[in-house]
């Protein structure tokens, strides 16, 4: 994996309230990894933005503050906006772990070699991850990034069991 490629932690749904603050959609670990990165001065986007403050909402989301935004206008300007950091300043993965970042854009092979196409997204529907794979000819199907479905992935691939990959 390269050490220098950004993973994206959160993404900027909107202005919150008229003071300049965010709501954000958070990916992955959440709330626990962007706080690392509080006050880190421009922690997120390559210097682009220093996050000064920052709490849960309670619905699965968090609201925002940065240094760079000052009212409801600079707010509504960023919504869309992904906040990266660079790998490298994330933890170091324990066995068995993955950022989200690593797993999208992996082609997919099943376990008896045939072609199953690419991963386009990784989602959480609060039991587990779910890897969204886009075949060749178009189509997506889903598949739980769970061992018995997905037994190994590397740095170049995953590989899924043929069964779960039927249409």
């Amino acid at each position: 994996m390269g050490h220098d490629k950004p993973v994206t932690l959160a993404a900027i749904a909107g202005a919150h309230g008229v003071a300049g603050e965010v709501r954000l959609k958070l990916f992955s670990e959440g709330v626990a990894t962007l706080k690392r990165h509080l006050n880190r001065e421009g922690g997120f986007n390559t210097g682009k933005l220093t996050l000064t403050a920052l709490r849960e909402d309670g619905k699965g989301g968090a609201i925002a503050r940065f240094a760079q935004c000052a009212d409801r206008n600079a707010a509504e300007a960023l919504r869309g906006t992904a906040l990266t950091v660079p790998r490298a300043s994330l933890p170091p993965l324990g066995e068995g772990e993955y950022y989200h970042a690593d797993l999208i854009g992996l082609p997919a092979v099943s376990d008896d070699g045939t072609a199953l196409g690419t991963c386009v997204a990784v989602d959480n529907f609060g039991a587990g991850d779910v890897l969204e794979l886009r075949r060749p000819d178009g189509k997506s199907f889903m598949v739980p990034m769970r061992a018995e479905a997905v037994p190994e992935w590397t740095a170049e691939h995953l590989v899924i069991v043929a069964a779960w990959a039927q249409d």
